[in-house]
């Protein structure tokens, strides 16, 4: 889990120091479509379901935790959202992952949780964070 944890660090720096002020976060896109805050937000969302999982997967198992997240972004609005706070938000919530990870129960990592929207989808906590970090990582790449 310390090379994930790394990894993510590495991920906020990286897009903190180097290309959040490239991006355009005032962007237009249709309704079915999300703008560049909505898709922070959406990674935002996404932080806190699997900060949720990781910590619950310290201490019980099995529990299902889902994400709607088209009904999430909608719900929270985030077009008309302040970009200084969606980034300070979306970072300070990956720090707080990267704590967790950093000082994750090595006799944890393969507890299970069910993330299946659509029926059980049981997945361990090493997957569900390299998997985290590759989510957040692909929606990274898609601002511009």
């Amino acid at each position: 889990m310390k090379d994930t944890a790394l990894t993510l660090n590495n991920a906020i720096n990286d897009f903190l120091s180097h290309r959040a002020a490239d991006v355009n976060w005032d962007n237009d896109a249709p309704e079915t479509k999300w703008t560049t805050k909505e898709i922070i937000g959406h990674l935002i969302d996404s932080a806190q379901i699997n900060l949720q999982r990781f910590v619950r997967c310290t201490y019980e198992e099995g529990f299902k935790l889902i994400y709607f997240q088209e009904e999430w972004v909608q719900a929270q609005h985030y077009r008309i959202a302040d970009t200084e706070n969606l980034l300070k938000l979306w970072e300070l919530i990956n720090r707080q992952i990267v704590r967790v990870l950093e000082n994750y129960p090595p006799e944890r990592i393969h507890i299970k949780c069910d993330n299946g929207r659509h029926g059980p989808s049981f997945n361990t906590v090493a997957f569900l964070a390299e998997d985290y970090v590759a989510h957040m990582q692909h929606h990274l790449n898609q601002l511009h």
